[in-house]
Order: C-alpha cells, then sequence, then structure tokens
C-alpha cells in the first residue's frame, strides 16, 4: 500500500509471532504500527519509509488504512493499534511469566506513573526500566548510545518505544541489531493512554470506527492536519495507485 507492505496477521497471530520471538533462539521480532497519516508522510520520508519496510509486522493502525483495503480489493479486516498489541501482549506475558519490559520515550513522570500501574496490572512481568530520552528532533551520537546502553544493561524480553512517528520507526530500524532486545514495538501515544494522560475513546467509538473523531476533540492542534489532510491525501493516492495511475 503506497509502497508499504502491510501485515495481513490478526491481533492473535502477532502475538503469538513475538512470544515465539522471545525464545532463545528466534531472530529478533520489530513492530510497528502503520497509519494513513504515517502512509503519507512516508512518501516524502524516504528513511521513514524504509524504517516501516524493514519492520518484521508493520501492523494496519487505522480506519482509512481498513477502507483503502477495501478499495483495492485486499483483505485487511480490522485494524489493529498500539494500545491494542500492547494489552495483549502483556497479558500473554503475564500468564506465561519469566519476562520483562523496557520502556523508552516520554516524560519521566509519565514513566514513574505507567511502571505503578504496570506493576500492579501484570504481577508477573519484570519492569526491567525505563529511559526518558531528551525531546527534540534527533539524537546526538552521545546520547544515543546512553540510551542503547540503558536498554542492553537491562536486558528485557520486549522493548516499548513510545516516541513520536517517524522518529520513534527510524530509531528502532536504525538501532535495533544492536539492541539485545527479542522484541522491539514502536508504539506513539500509548505511554499516556496507559497512564491516563490521554483518555482513549471507548469501544463504541472504536467499533464504529471513529475513535479518531474524540481524540481529534481532545487534541485539535495536533491532530487537525492528521484527519483533514493526510486521511483524505491517503484515499485519493490509494485510489490513484489501485487504478494504476501514476504519482
Amino acid at each position: 500500500m503506497l509502497g508499504v507492505s502491510i501485515s495481513l496477521m490478526t491481533l492473535d497471530a502477532i502475538v503469538a509471532r513475538a512470544m515465539q520471538a522471545m525464545e532463545a533462539s528466534a531472530a529478533q521480532c520489530t513492530v510497528a504500527f502503520a497509519n494513513p497519516h504515517s502512509l503519507v508522510v512516508s512518501q516524502k520520508d524516504p528513511a521513514f519509509h524504509e524504517a516501516l519496510n524493514a519492520a518484521s509486522i508493520a501492523a494496519p493502525d487505522g480506519t482509512g488504512i481498513v477502507l483503502a483495503s477495501r478499495l483495492r480489493g485486499g483483505r485487511i479486516k480490522a485494524r489493529i493499534t498500539g494500545s491494542d498489541f500492547f494489552a495483549a501482549l502483556s497479558q500473554a506475558m503475564n500468564r506465561q511469566g519469566g519476562r520483562s519490559c523496557f520502556f523508552l520515550g516520554s516524560t519521566p513522570d509519565t514513566l514513574k506513573k505507567l511502571r505503578d500501574k504496570f506493576e500492579r496490572l501484570y504481577p508477573s512481568i519484570t519492569f526491567a526500566g525505563f529511559y526518558s530520552p531528551p525531546y527534540r528532533e534527533a539524537f546526538s551520537p552521545a546520547e544515543n548510545e546512553e540510551m542503547i546502553g540503558a536498554v542492553n544493561a537491562a536486558r528485557p524480553d520486549v522493548l516499548w518505544v513510545g516516541m513520536t512517528a517517524p522518529k520513534q520507526e527510524k530509531w528502532m530500524h536504525q538501532n535495533a541489531p544492536r539492541l539485545n532486545v527479542k522484541v522491539i514495538a514502536a508504539i506513539g501515544a500509548v505511554f499516556d493512554y496507559f497512564t491516563g494522560n490521554v483518555r482513549r475513546p471507548g469501544k463504541l467509538w472504536r467499533s464504529c470506527g471513529l475513535e479518531w473523531l474524540p481524540r481529534l476533540l481532545q487534541e485539535p492542534r495536533r491532530l487537525w492536519r492528521r484527519n483533514f489532510v493526510s486521511t483524505p491525501l491517503f484515499l485519493y493516492m490509494v485510489v490513484r495507485e489501485r487504478f494504476g495511475k501514476k504519482r
């Protein structure tokens, strides 16, 4: 879809793949979440485009992705969000026990709130640590080394990366080979949803494919371009691609 390979795996299948990746002899698994806005941005950002395609799994995150698949005669039936994957994998690890997680991104206060709630909800998972990186467009080599060192020192099974797109996907792609972690997932604003800093719309909104509307009302300055510019542009580009016209 617009040159990016979107996974057809169900949420349960992605969780199973991640759990399998945690075994000693398994290959590393990286997970990204592709939505209409990210696919549009990737058309003008080759590094982002490469990062999405390099991920082991690029899950379909967004009603627009599902609609586009239908327009193209594709087989994507439902969206899979970072929040859904975070909850499902955490539940699976908690049932199994003996696994650990590290959290990279957000602010120290949010990460401390996250730790308290995570340890309460998932007592069988070891909270291996967290790191709040500097809030800037790009990290210096020294800052990047410190982040990698913090993760590797903790030796977690899963690294949750909660930075903004496309920074988080690029960082994951560039640094995954140096990270001693079996599963890495770039999940964006999930840290804020989990801690309650930002309220995620309820199941009714999500089941109707309208989760974007309450989010837009909560954060209009940040999300208006994504919903009123990127999504219509994405659908236009998909239709044009579907009928074989040049980009």
